[in-house]
């Protein structure tokens, strides 16, 4: 207790919102104070710390050491403050909280739509913030707390990191009708001889359709690689473009007349869509009610 004596704890808000933001202005938007005051409590902190908690590098700012380690012990800090000083019945409708969630635009148009009708029903006063990240990054920005949750395919996660299916999707093939054979269907080498479209936050990027080619000694050429999946569909028309996606990420009607659907000609595994996060939100009411809603939000694909 001699050491809490020692240090404001309104500077551990201060604290958390510096290393989850990584910039001072943005740390003074989400406490809704002013920039100056932000700056005087990261300078009282570096003292406190004897650390400089926040350095410059390669013209942005990031963790210490120092930082890095004083995270997850001040979420849970933190967390278990607010537990004690809430409501002791949690109300979704009367709760105010912002999360921080990482997914592709493939689960914002799939997921998303759906979700903010539950909250704005059931949560008004629970906001989103939406970033879109590599696979390794979510799970790198689940441990670090930068986000609260993630929406992807984690085949590999650490312990600390706790994982549930959403839903199961497969894939399908897309190309323009008049580049394909009379029965709109193409044989793996005609499949291989095309040009593909490929869908990945990072290029030279090996997925799940990269991994079913190399396990057959079998190689594609990837015309287009981009991280778009809404903007994919939009490069098929007028070329001999070949994409291979997620079935969902189609939406009846949502198709161009040119664009035919077909079964890929190459055994691919279905995947398991998945929500994940660190296991320090597990005690966290508003993080459990967020989470059920996605997976309710989600019923109508399983």
């Amino acid at each position: 207790m001699d050491t809490l004596r020692k240090i404001d704890l309104n500077l551990l808000l201060t604290l958390h919102a510096l290393l989850a933001e990584k910039h001072v202005t943005r740390a003074a938007l989400r406490l809704h104070r002013s920039q100056p005051a932000v700056s005087h409590s990261l300078a009282q902190l570096r003292a406190h710390f004897q650390d400089p908690l926040l350095v410059r590098k390669n013209g942005k700012m990031t963790l210490s050491a120092k930082a890095h380690a004083l995270l997850p012990p001040l979420e849970t800090l933190l967390q278990g403050l607010d537990r004690l000083l809430a409501p002791s019945v949690f109300d979704p409708y009367t709760a105010k909280r912002r999360f921080r969630i990482a997914m592709s635009d493939y689960a914002a148009r799939i997921v998303l739509p759906s979700l903010m009708i539950h909250l704005r029903q059931n949560a008004p006063g629970m906001d989103l913030a939406i970033i879109q990240a590599s696979r390794e990054m979510m799970l790198a920005q689940l441990e670090d707390g930068e986000v609260d949750l993630a929406l992807g395919v984690f085949p590999n996660v650490v312990e600390s990191v706790e994982k549930e299916t959403l839903f199961t999707e497969a894939f399908i093939c897309l190309a323009d009708r008049r580049f394909l054979p009379a029965n709109r269907h193409l044989t793996l080498e005609e499949w291989l001889a095309k040009p593909h479209v490929q869908l990945a936050t990072l290029p030279d990027t090996v997925d799940e359709i990269e991994k079913a080619l190399m396990s057959k000694g079998l190689k594609r050429h990837i015309c287009v690689a981009l991280p778009h999946w809404s903007a994919a569909v939009d490069l098929l028309p007028g070329t001999d473009l070949v994409l291979t996606i997620a079935s969902r990420t189609v939406i009846p009607g949502d198709c161009h007349d040119a664009i035919c659907r077909f079964t890929p000609p190459l055994e691919l595994n279905g995947f398991k869509f998945e929500q994940a996060w660190h296991f320090r939100k597990n005690a966290d009411p508003a993080h459990h009610w967020l989470r059920c809603a996605i997976m309710a939000s989600c019923k109508r694909f399983r």
